[in-house]
């Protein structure tokens, strides 16, 4: 069984749907970042952590590749071109999306409030439109890889469902494929999970 330690509504809920559609047990320890418990395994006290025979991985990517290759599904194999292919794509969805996604945030909530420069959020919703647009050429398929679900699409319905609350405008392409990832029974089992794991950490 595999223990995952992460909270509610962050990058935790990438590795909860990739386990809730490869059908792996795992339990979970609902917490925030920067505790004890995630300090005992992360230098940095980031979420998520996933515990495996004991040995702390950290990094949400790291450990959807992990997974992906250990149990042999939605992932190309490694050494292939079609694997250097779904790398790209990972890393042009984390470099080009997720990084301007997080310089939203930063300058939303997050750095004090006498740091925050609300034209860089500005600025920053104006370059993901473009970023976004050029995502959905991309698409090879029903999914970003093609006719089967890979791990950039984990990645890329998190950052669309995170520039969603954002208000950063989508292509249509894009709105039709989240509606689609949306519908799987694996996502909709991880979203119930979230939920209540964000119940739990309200009610402490």
């Amino acid at each position: 069984m595999y223990h995952v330690i992460g909270g509610a509504q962050n990058r935790t809920f990438r590795v909860i749907w990739m386990l809730e559609e490869l059908g792996e047990r795992y339990e979970r320890t609902a917490c925030h970042p920067q505790e004890a418990v995630v300090r005992q395994h992360s230098v940095l006290g980031k979420l998520p952590v996933l515990l495996v025979d004991d040995v702390p991985l950290t990094d949400s990517t790291a450990i959807l590749t992990f997974l992906a290759d250990r149990h042999g599904r939605f992932t190309a194999l490694p050494g292939t071109l079609a694997r250097a292919a779904q790398d790209g794509i990972t890393h042009q969805v984390l470099d080009e999306l997720e990084a301007g996604l997080w310089l939203i945030a930063r300058h939303a909530f997050i750095l004090p409030e006498e740091r925050r420069i609300p034209q860089v959020r500005e600025v920053a919703r104006w370059e993901l439109e473009q970023r976004f647009e050029m995502l959905a050429r991309r698409l090879k398929g029903p999914y970003l890889m093609g006719e089967s679900m890979s791990v950039p699409d984990f990645i890329a319905l998190h950052c669309i469902n995170w520039a969603v609350i954002a208000k950063v405008p989508l292509p249509e392409a894009l709105g039709d494929y989240a509606e689609m990832l949306r519908q799987r029974p694996g996502y909709q089992r991880a979203v119930a999970a979230d939920k209540a794991a964000e119940a739990q950490l309200q009610a402490v």
